[in-house]
């Protein structure tokens, strides 16, 4: 699980681009670029905060092993967001909910 404050990633996001670039693959930044307003610093925080709680899940933490940009969050056709690592669908789930202040997400894997 991980929590993240909206007004920390928006000050991260306003001071400089390369933040996004370097939390979010391409197919997210498509995602991110058709929102406005506020309801882009909610999908990068949500998406912040399940990167981080999939990198916490596996046991590695974000590093070398596993970088933002490794993991990827789509939502599906019916809207669920869906997990990839390194090209690959994870076996588990993620959820992801925000409030006006806070992003958060829980990744369950399963062998």
């Amino acid at each position: 699980m991980d929590v993240v404050e909206l007004d920390r990633i928006a000050s991260l996001d306003a001071k400089s681009p390369k933040f996004r670039t370097r939390i979010l693959t391409e197919k997210e930044l498509e995602i991110y670029e058709s929102y406005r307003g506020h309801r882009r610093i909610e999908f990068l925080a949500g998406r912040f905060a399940g990167k981080e709680a999939f990198a916490k899940a596996r046991g590695t933490g974000i590093g070398a092993e596993c970088n933002f940009v490794d993991i990827e969050i789509i939502p599906n056709r019916a809207g669920k967001p869906e997990l990839s690592f390194k090209g690959t669908v994870v076996n588990g789930f993620i959820s992801i909910t925000h409030t006006k202040n806070i992003a958060a997400a829980q990744v369950i894997l399963q062998a």
